[in-house]
């Protein structure tokens, strides 16, 4: 597959399945014996397993991905993003606070046959776990008291 296709494939799976939630057309991006390396651990590590989790990121987070990088070589691809989330529901054992916060990461995709058979991302959660409690922090303590 040309780089540049390959590119633009793994643009519209970030922009379509993980800012967007749509998973009704994984099979465009997904090659059969697709295998993920980053979903947790009690969710299967194929499409039906990143489907659960697109879903519950999404009752969750509303995201926006940024590629700040994307390296390319034959069926190879790797991108370093930077994700601004829209906290709108329960992450973490943390209330939404509807507030946006930002995290950085990177997602590295193996392909064959135009489409992805491997995926790995190292996202940092635990930033996102910080922005996210000080605020509920913050919004506790400006409380008046008694309420």
């Amino acid at each position: 597959m040309e780089l540049t296709r390959q590119k633009e494939l793994i643009t519209r799976y970030i922009t379509e399945v993980w800012d967007e939630g749509n998973t009704n057309n994984l099979s465009m991006y997904l090659h059969p014996n697709f295998k993920d390396f980053s979903l947790p651990e009690e969710l299967s590590p194929d499409a039906n397993g990143l489907k659960e989790w697109v879903d519950l990121t999404h009752q969750s987070l509303q995201p926006q991905t940024i590629i700040e990088e994307h390296l390319a070589e034959p069926d190879r691809c790797i991108i370093r993003i930077s994700m601004h989330l829209k906290h709108v529901g329960l992450w973490r054992g943390i209330p939404a606070t509807g507030i946006t916060a930002t995290t950085h990461g990177y997602r590295s995709f193996l392909l064959k046959d135009g489409l992805i058979l491997e995926h790995r991302a190292l996202i940092d959660g635990n930033t996102l776990e910080r922005q996210l409690s000080s605020t509920t922090i913050t919004g506790c303590k400006a409380k008046p008291a008694g309420n």
